[in-house]
This record gives structure tokens, sequence and C-alpha cells, in this order.
């Protein structure tokens, strides 16, 4: 499939440089805009190519940056010193690009895998009505009861952060093992050597740990309209977690699907018929919710969107808060919380 790929760095307030790329459609102007926060280790350019061609021959225009010491970005491997770093390097580069003269109308959303979910969330929290919705994939946002570390391990680790922040002494499980079912594309993925394979640096687990803890309190602030997706067999990320941002958040506008056998990798490790029906399912959902806006987007004022019907953006009944589970969807009416 053919699109417009490009690639450029860009530096931070913080002199780094950093690695951005985009997918285009080929042939016209995208209807609306896409921002991909990648997960933890990973990287845009190679491990979610497959994305950003899937959703730009959707008609989309998709945007990628690596995270400060992730992929092709400058900085230590895998250490983020502070989470918030990564969030407000992912706001600065999306609206700089948002606040382009041919990219004021579109709409924008997020798509965020795994912890990507959590710089998705954030985003949000940051600025409250700029993002039209958004896409978690396996979204790291709480903690799960069943791996939650005590909290006298925590003071402990606490404590040398800032004398050891870089050594690498967190112990791990395989991750790629753990979150990619097919075996070909999991070691097609191991032999990325953009990927970060290594033991996560203290500082970064505890900055982690910190950040979805501070996610679990909050999840009723959410209010953007989201659609989370799930492999009901992730072990990396459970289930339960997405469950939980789905029940309590105040959107009033939010899907969840359960993908029954699917493993974390939604998008990248399953085998190409299953990988197809979520991507079917993530471009579904948006091209309901993709819209022309006039200029004065602050108060929500429209033109007429692609499917030729005007919408109220606060709340259209067509996307009424639902829950489906399976693969071909069993769809669930709920009022809106």
């Amino acid at each position: 499939m053919e699109v417009d790929y490009r690639e450029e760095y860009i530096q931070n307030s913080r002199g780094v440089q950093l690695f951005t790329c985009r997918w285009l459609p080929p042939s016209s102007a995208p209807k609306a805009l896409v921002f991909l926060c990648h997960g933890y280790g990973m990287e845009c350019s190679n491990f979610m190519r497959a994305c950003g061609v899937t959703l730009a021959v959707a008609g989309y225009g998709v945007y990628g940056m690596d995270y400060e010491g992730h992929g092709r970005s400058m900085g230590a491997r895998c250490y983020i010193r502070k989470f918030d770093h990564i969030v407000a390097d992912c706001d600065q580069f999306f609206k700089s690009i948002c606040d382009k003269e041919e990219n004021r109308r579109k709409s924008r959303f997020l798509y965020g895998e795994s912890m990507g979910g959590a710089v998705t969330l954030l985003l949000h929290r940051r600025d409250p009505t700029f993002w039209d919705g958004a896409v978690l994939v396996a979204p790291m946002c709480k903690i799960s009861e069943k791996v939650k570390p005590h909290p006298v391990v925590v003071t402990l680790l606490t404590q040398v952060e800032e004398i050891i922040p870089k050594w690498k002494i967190v112990p791990t499980k395989d991750v790629i093992d753990s979150a990619f079912k097919d075996p070909v594309k999991r070691e097609k993925i191991r032999s990325n050597k953009l990927i970060y394979q290594d033991k996560p640096r203290l500082k970064t687990a505890l900055e982690l740990l910190r950040t979805s803890l501070d996610l679990e309190d909050s999840l009723s602030e959410v209010k953007l309209p989201f659609f989370v997706l799930h492999g009901e067999a992730d072990t990396v990320t459970d289930p339960e977690v997405s469950r939980a941002l789905y029940e309590r958040a105040s959107s009033s506008d939010k899907t969840m699907k359960l993908y029954p056998g699917m493993w974390h990798g939604l998008t990248a490790g399953e085998p190409d018929d299953n990988v197809e029906a979520v991507f079917a399912d993530i471009t579904t959902w948006m091209n309901q919710r993709s819209l022309n806006w006039t200029e004065d987007r602050a108060r929500h004022t429209l033109v007429e969107p692609h499917n030729g019907e005007y919408v109220n953006p606060k709340f259209d009944k067509r996307h009424q808060t639902r829950f489906l589970c399976g693969l071909k969807g069993r769809t669930q009416h709920h009022s809106a919380m």
C-alpha cells in the first residue's frame, strides 16, 4: 500500500533531538489527524509502521514521535527522568501539526498503545477540550492488584532512585514473549534493534508506577470520546485496567471492546486476520467521529462532516456509550455516565 511517508528531527525544550515521522494518504488531503503514542521501549517508524500505513490508506494523516531515549530519538536509552517530559514533548509536537493552516478544521485523534495510553490520557488532562477523541489499545492507566508492588518495596527503591537512577536493576519477564502471539511476528519484533529489550532502569520503573497510580486516582476526570480495546488473554496489562477506565470515565461517548484469546499486541503480534479485524474496528470508530470544524473550535461550531449530516459535537445519539464483547462484537447500550 502506497502512502506519503516522511521523517524529520525536531528539538525539544531541553535541547534533545527527537525523531518524528508521518504517513499521509497518497492522493487526497487527510480527512482527520491521528497522533501516535507508542509503548514503553517501542518506536514509531518500524514498529508502528503498519498502524501508520493502515490509517493513512483509510484517509487519515498520521503522525508519530519517538520519545526521548526511545527509538531514533536522542537520550539515554529508555531512561524516563520525568514522565511529564514525554507528555510535554508530545503536546508541543502534536499541536504544531494541528496549528498548520491546512489542519485547523480537521478532527484530532490521539492513539495510544500500552504506556502510550497513559501519555494519551495525560495529554487529555493537560488540555481537556483540545482533542476530539482517543483510541486506547491495552492502555497503562492503572496497576493491576495482581502485580502491584508492596509499599515497603516502593519506599526502599524511592530512597535510592536519585543515587542510582539509571541502573538496570528492576527484574522483569520477557515482555516480547508475553505480548506478541504470532511466533514469526514475535521474532521480527525481537530483531528490531530500535526496541529497548534490557531491564527497566530504576527511575524509569518508578516513574511508570507513579504515573499509573496517578491515572488510577483520576479516571473519573476522563471526558473525551474514547474507544478502549484489550485482548482478553493479555498478561502484560490486565484487561481489568481497561474495564476500570470504561466504568469510571465521565465521557458521554465511550466504547470498550474485549477480544477473546488475543494478547497484548493487538495491532502487531496477532495473526493477520485478527489484526485486520482490530484495525477495522478502529477505523469504523474514527470514521463516525471525523468532522469538519469551522475556525472557532472553542465554540464547537461545525460545518458539514464527511458523511453529509450535521451533528452536535457534545453528544450525538449515534455515539452512545457501549460495551462490545467478542471479536465480532455483541453490543449492549448503557446510559451515559
